[in-house]
């Protein structure tokens, strides 16, 4: 069972008519809806489940920029102004704080792999830079043991994910958009080669524009309209603490965990090395497209049988059938974590673990979002694919989804995450990341 979510408003039948309707309601979703609202636009957003029911609320918390794809940087930059600005934007306090995020460094090797980004980033490094010595002990208060070195950026933070796609998903019914819980979208409509609708499992909706923001369920949805997007699910567990005294204030990640401080005190905690992927029908069907990141990263995932990952056997009726994707924690693999933390940290010793859950992450094989309209189907604009970093970047997905919607010039240049990518032959390819 995934942590408490803060609620949002919903209706329980939607309109029969909107300018845009958004298929999924977790932080891209409902940060779209906010941005298109706040511009006049009717908005319908319709979800199958829980808004911020999957991976929305499941993920880390982290708000970064270090280490972040060159192609996603100027992007992150954006969500970065707006995650700043969040509380007055929504009206609400989201957890957001610049408490700083270290990447550690065991050996010469890793420093030398973090330096290498620094000089990729180029500009957009900003204040990210290795440290050391006292300057990086300082920065782990509560350690018992001494790192190498760290790649330190003072101003990466946190939020809160219980909270703050919630606080989206309420201010953008504040500024007018219509939120529909279970309510699948079961398939989309044309007319004239073009979007003319879409059919829920309470009506359908006339409207000129769709986006698919479903995370792991937007291919599903996609390919009802025989479109490929080669997107897999990596299922990522997660455990949250008690509250803890004297404990580092940001965030770090480690090869062995990552933590996040929280809000109430305690610290989220997850495997930093090592994510699970469920084998399915898909894993076959985009094999040649996810082998080139299967080959460079094999030792950050494991396999498993499709352990709360649904296949298709029921059909459009899926959506209706698996309302809230809620994965089993890899159990092992979070004791272990835990017990490494706590070696690392032995302040975390004897303090116990209030939840676990598990999420499933939207990957794509390039590892970089989909934010893109699709050429061959005007009024259709998919957003999707984050590869786990969906949260931290989804304020300026969201503001760059809408511009793509409404055809005002791109918070940024949107030309990384065509969709088109996929499927004329350019074959993406992740690039070496942090």
């Amino acid at each position: 069972m995934g942590p408490p979510v803060e609620p949002v408003v919903s209706v329980d039948k939607p309109p029969a008519r909107a300018d845009v309707v958004i298929a999924g309601g977790g932080i891209i979703g409902l940060s779209t809806a906010l941005f298109l609202a706040r511009r006049g636009l009717s908005v319908v957003v319709c979800e199958k489940g829980q808004f911020v029911g999957e991976q929305s609320s499941r993920n880390w918390g982290w708000v970064r920029r270090m280490g972040r794809d060159p192609r996603e940087l100027p992007l992150i930059v954006e969500a970065m102004r707006l995650w700043e600005g969040m509380a007055d934007l929504v009206g609400a306090d989201v957890g957001f704080r610049r408490t700083g995020i270290l990447y550690l460094c065991d050996d010469d090797d890793d420093a030398a792999h973090h330096e290498n980004w620094l000089k990729r980033a180029g500009d957009f490094a900003f204040d990210t830079r290795i440290v050391r010595g006292r300057e990086l002990a300082d920065l782990l208060p509560g350690a018992a043991r001494s790192y190498h070195a760290a790649l330190y950026t003072a101003s990466d933070g946190r939020a809160e994910p219980q909270k703050a796609a919630s606080a989206i998903g309420r201010a953008a019914n504040a500024a007018g958009a219509t939120l529909v819980g279970r309510c699948a979208v079961l398939g989309v409509e044309t007319a004239n080669g073009r979007i003319s609708g879409v059919v829920t499992e309470h009506g359908r909706i006339d409207c000129s524009s769709v986006v698919v923001a479903g995370g792991v369920w937007s291919t599903r949805l996609l390919r009802t309209l025989g479109l490929k997007l080669p997107q897999l699910g990596v299922r990522a567990s997660v455990l949250r603490t008690a509250p803890v005294s004297g404990g580092p204030d940001g965030a770090a990640w480690g090869r062995q965990f990552a933590y996040r401080k929280r809000l109430d005190g305690g610290y989220t905690i997850a495997d930093g090395s090592l994510n699970r992927h469920d084998v399915g029908a898909d894993s076959f069907r985009y094999f040649v497209d996810f082998l080139p990141i299967m080959l460079k990263e094999w030792r950050s995932f494991s396999l498993g049988l499709s352990a709360g990952w649904p296949e298709d056997s029921a059909g459009s009726t899926l959506f209706e059938r698996i309302r809230t994707l809620d994965p089993a924690p890899v159990e092992d693999r979070l004791s272990a974590t835990y017990a490494a933390l706590q070696q690392a940290f032995p302040i975390f010793r004897g303090v116990p673990v209030e939840q676990r859950w598990a999420g499933m992450i939207d990957a794509t094989p390039d590892a970089v979002p989909v934010i893109s309209p699709v050429k061959s189907l005007p009024g259709l604009i998919v957003s999707t694919g984050f590869s786990g970093h969906g949260f931290g970047i989804g304020p300026g997905a969201g503001r760059l989804t809408a511009d793509l919607v409404t055809g005002e010039r791109p918070a940024v240049d949107p030309a990384a995450f065509r969709y088109e990518r996929f499927i004329d032959g350019t074959r993406p390819k992740p690039t070496t990341g942090v």
